[in-house]
């Protein structure tokens, strides 16, 4: 049977208050630096999938234009008229982004429509609120707005 290891001239035979106290330290340290680290990696996904939405979005607004020859009319403005300010939410394409799963993070919005141009939008709601880019945006000529940083890539 052992009954401690003697060091010093004295049976040592547990962790002692120090010991545990600065593991304590260690683990608490390690966590203040990797939880930031893992929030935004959470919201660089969710944006990733907000980006995917907009640009399958923009592909289905693509094909509203085939059909009707305008991009007018693929929203429930209630005036259903073209110009600036025109469109509201979508009817050809969800409204919210992820497009599957419960939680949403993105509201999906046609922000302008005329016969021949677009703008749609993506505005983070709920736990993204607070998502450095913000509101995401794409254009019918595939421009992307906020551009640089790492809101697009």
């Amino acid at each position: 049977m052992v009954k401690g290891i003697k060091q010093s001239g004295r049976n040592q035979q547990g962790v002692t208050l120090i010991e545990l106290m600065i593991a304590v330290v260690i683990v608490g340290i390690i966590g203040a630096v990797a939880y930031p680290s893992y929030v935004e990696f959470v919201n660089k996904s969710r944006r990733a999938d907000a980006m995917a939405a907009l640009q399958s979005f923009a592909g289905a607004m693509e094909r509203h234009f085939t059909v009707n020859s305008s991009y007018c009319g693929a929203g429930t403005d209630a005036t259903a008229s073209c110009g600036a300010s025109s469109g509201g939410d979508p009817t050809i394409f969800p409204t919210e982004a992820p497009l599957d799963g419960a939680e949403k993070y993105y509201e999906l919005d046609i922000s302008v429509a005329s016969d021949t141009s677009f703008t749609l939008t993506a505005t983070p709601i709920g736990a993204q609120t607070g998502d450095t880019c913000g509101t995401l945006s794409i254009q019918h000529t595939g421009a992307r707005l906020p551009a640089g940083g790492d809101c697009w890539p």
